[in-house]
């Protein structure tokens, strides 16, 4: 009865554009583009934030909701960390430059143009 399959979890997470078939980070058809502007979140805007949790006691400043593409999160990264003078990362589709610097982020988004503004405490 091997042809009875109920549930396989050998699927997992859709990481390939159904279309052409390669990783939604290389797809350059028009399906892995508009799956890329879907993962933006629906409330708009920019969330810059502080965190802490899970990472030894160090503070990140996380900035989410940046409706840009991989390339465009990984320039506007290099120029947030040159900007603060800090390390930083690209990951998940969120920036993430190590220690507090909400209010100089805040600052230079504004000044590009996005709908940034604080979130958490």
């Amino acid at each position: 009865m091997p042809d009875r399959l109920v549930y396989s979890t050998d699927g997992g997470r859709v990481t390939h554009c159904p279309v052409c078939h390669q990783p939604y980070r290389q797809c350059r058809c028009e399906s892995g583009n508009q799956a890329a502007s879907t993962s933006a979140p629906s409330g708009g805007g920019v969330h810059v934030s502080r965190e802490r949790a899970q990472r030894g006691g160090k503070t990140v400043t996380v900035i989410r909701g940046l409706p840009v593409s991989q390339a465009g999160l990984e320039t506007l990264a290099r120029d947030l960390k040159r900007l603060c003078g800090a390390g930083g990362t690209v990951k998940d589709g969120t920036i993430e430059i190590q220690g507090d610097h909400r209010d100089k982020i805040l600052a230079h988004l504004q000044q590009l143009g996005y709908r940034a503004k604080r979130a958490g405490g």
